[in-house]
């Protein structure tokens, strides 16, 4: 496995999921290598899990795994804060809900490891597309108590007990630990998460999976994580504030992750210049491209790339008009 060669920006390869509840778009939409299925339900940007690990596509690492170089080149890829360790900390994904998802809830941190044999897993998501009446469902409705929400569980009218809104592109929503969630039907999103799979479903709308019986439920582990102080989730309200080459939105603040919208129009600055840790970019719109050592790296709509932390900042430059990207590290 070649780990020696030069740390420039890295892509990977996407790590594509077939669940009953995926499509087509993610194809059709963000251009992934799809077979001719109806089921694409994630595409794997970056993953360090146990359940998919990415791989280099190109470039002089080509075929090094992102585990391998987090282990063999932490300090350069993470930041020489960040590193050692033996995974990589945070996991990108697109998701093409066709069909809506299982109501479900992740456990933190301490729960995880008890209950998962995983990390904990606070996510948040960003809009791409949303079908007209599509729903998002975030947190149970204000004062919904364990003992009813058990109740409501046992009877099938899990539904009434949720809230949720109809998602607008571009909204940014923030699902902490212990927050009772489900993407509904006609909803695509970019997702910045914990590095786990750790999910406990509550809740399955009634419907068989692919062997025609019900899916398995994890009630006693979802009542156990789920945080009933909670209450409602809406997608975050933030102000675009004025940068060079574009505008900065600070999305998400959280102890395990930073995540900012970069609308970019004219050369713009990404990376750290202090070279203290990496930077993910994800994109949502348009069509960028990262300039480092001479080359040209696209991040347009579906693209991701890493910029590791040794190579410090780079120019980002928006092909044509507007360009609109994530930008995503550690706090």
């Amino acid at each position: 496995m070649n780990t020696e060669g030069p740390l420039t920006p890295l892509r990977f390869d996407p790590i594509l999921k077939r669940l009953i509840w995926g499509g087509r778009r993610l194809g059709d939409l963000l251009h992934k290598p799809i077979g001719p299925e109806s089921d694409y339900a994630e595409s794997w940007e970056l993953s360090d899990h146990r359940h998919g690990r990415s791989v280099v596509r190109g470039g002089p690492l080509d075929g090094s795994t992102l585990h391998d170089l987090v282990v063999g080149r932490g300090p350069e890829l993470l930041g020489p804060g960040l590193a050692p360790r033996d995974q990589f900390p945070l996991l990108v994904k697109f998701i093409d809900a066709n069909r809506v998802l299982s109501v479900q809830v992740h456990p933190d941190d301490a729960q995880g490891r008890r209950l998962a044999d995983d990390n904990g897993k606070n996510e948040s998501w960003v809009v791409i597309a949303a079908d007209p009446g599509s729903r998002i469902y975030a947190g149970l409705k204000e004062g919904v108590t364990r003992p009813r929400f058990a109740e409501a569980l046992g009877s099938g009218r899990v539904e009434e007990f949720l809230h949720s809104f109809e998602p607008t592109p571009g909204d940014c929503i923030h699902i902490p630990a212990g927050t009772v969630h489900a993407i509904g039907a006609g909803v695509m999103l970019a997702e910045v998460q914990q590095m786990s799979d750790a999910t406990f479903r509550v809740f399955d709308w009634g419907r068989l999976g692919p062997d025609g019986r019900p899916r398995q439920l994890h009630v006693a582990e979802a009542l156990e994580v789920t945080d009933f102080s909670g209450g409602p989730v809406d997608p975050v309200r933030t102000r675009p504030e004025p940068m060079e080459g574009g505008t900065l939105e600070h999305l998400v603040r959280c102890p395990y992750f930073l995540l900012d919208r970069l609308r970019v129009t004219g050369p713009a600055s990404v990376g750290a210049a202090d070279r203290s840790r990496f930077t993910a970019l994800v994109g949502l719109g348009g069509s960028a491209s990262v300039s480092y050592g001479g080359e040209s790296y696209p991040v347009g709509l579906g693209e991701t790339l890493l910029l590791p932390a040794s190579i410090g900042s780079c120019t980002m430059t928006a092909e044509a008009g507007e360009a609109t990207v994530l930008a995503c590290t550690l706090p």
